[in-house]
């Protein structure tokens, strides 16, 4: 799966997930960061959403930045060498 297939509603509902996982490991108390992605209220899911967009946004970015810096120099092995 690449970047441009991840939705921005998924990474926000899987970071969200991983978030709530991880939170006893990091001494979070228990009241508010057991609550599922469905008990979460609207407005802060549109929030995670965005915040998952722009994310997704700058990685595709940055993939075809580093993508294009390269796509002129030769693969190891493959250079020819001369005047």
């Amino acid at each position: 799966m690449s970047i441009q297939e991840v939705s921005a509603e998924q990474l926000a509902e899987l970071f969200h997930h991983y978030h709530q996982a991880l939170a006893p490991d990091f001494g979070a108390s228990a009241s508010r960061d057991s609550e599922t992605w469905s008990d979460v209220p609207q407005q802060e899911k549109s929030r995670m959403v965005a915040a998952a967009r722009l994310a997704l946004l700058e990685l595709h970015a940055r993939v075809d930045s580093n993508l294009h810096s390269r796509r002129y120099f030769a693969k190891p092995g493959e250079a020819e060498w001369g005047c």
